[in-house]
């Protein structure tokens, strides 16, 4: 049962992903950690990195390089900061530290914030990019704010394509901590069909959700995720 609650997750988070351009970790991240806190931050960075692969494909026509290597840069230092922390963080304050930049994300979202794609902002974006989704697998709030006035396409793609160098830096970050290994690849391997078959579904029934209706209900998601994941640090 716990297994398949944890895929039915992350096969929705896989949907929203693919819809907006981010959203898997986000959703996926507390209450995967709820349910097994050992599904985060590994398992589920293997199947974004799944993930991010078949969305950079279905979009390689929009991808920019260019307006990616300073978010790649800033990537780098952000990931081993994040590796770092996993030193000395407990299970408990992971698990409050993911349901605080969850909020936080969410309160950025419905705020007006407004963010332009400069090279500081992308390098700065990169690293906190780096810093949350190596010590709790939520690395795409700050690049999704700083890239959320482009095209739908473009998001998608260069979010995709961001998240394929980010994935990788996070597990070979992790495995160089100890939290990435064969138990972690084992624990992953159910949500890659569920990852699959989230992007599948969005893929095809995706024009049917308005992009109004779908970020309330994304929102909406993450700051119930958040809360629990907050709230069972004082339990």
């Amino acid at each position: 049962m716990e297994v398949l609650l944890a895929t039915l997750i992350v096969l929705a988070g896989s949907f929203v992903q693919t819809a907006i351009g981010f959203g898997l970790a986000v959703i996926a991240a507390p209450l995967l950690f709820f349910i097994n806190p050992d599904y985060v931050p590994a398992p589920i960075t293997v199947a974004a990195l799944t993930l991010s692969l078949a969305n950079a494909w279905r979009f390689r026509r929009s991808i920019s390089f260019r307006g990616l290597q300073f978010a790649i840069y800033g990537r780098i230092p952000g990931t081993v900061a994040g590796g770092l922390l996993l030193f000395w963080i407990d299970q408990r304050a992971l698990g409050l530290w993911l349901g605080l930049s969850v909020l936080a994300a969410v309160w950025l979202s419905l705020g007006r914030v407004e963010f332009r794609p400069t090279r500081p902002a992308m390098f700065s974006a990169g690293f906190l990019s780096g810093f949350m989704g190596t010590s709790t697998s939520i690395g795409g709030p700050p690049m999704a704010l700083v890239l959320q006035h482009q095209t739908v396409d473009f998001i998608r793609a260069n979010m995709a394509a961001f998240f394929i160098v980010s994935c990788l830096l996070t597990l070979m970050m992790l495995a160089a901590v100890g939290r990435f290994g064969p138990q972690q690849m084992l624990l992953s391997l159910p949500f890659l069909p569920a990852t699959l078959l989230g992007y599948w579904l969005a893929m095809r029934s995706v024009h049917l959700i308005t992009s109004q209706m779908l970020r309330l209900g994304s929102l909406t998601l993450c700051s119930m995720a958040g809360l629990a994941a907050v709230v069972s640090y004082w339990i």
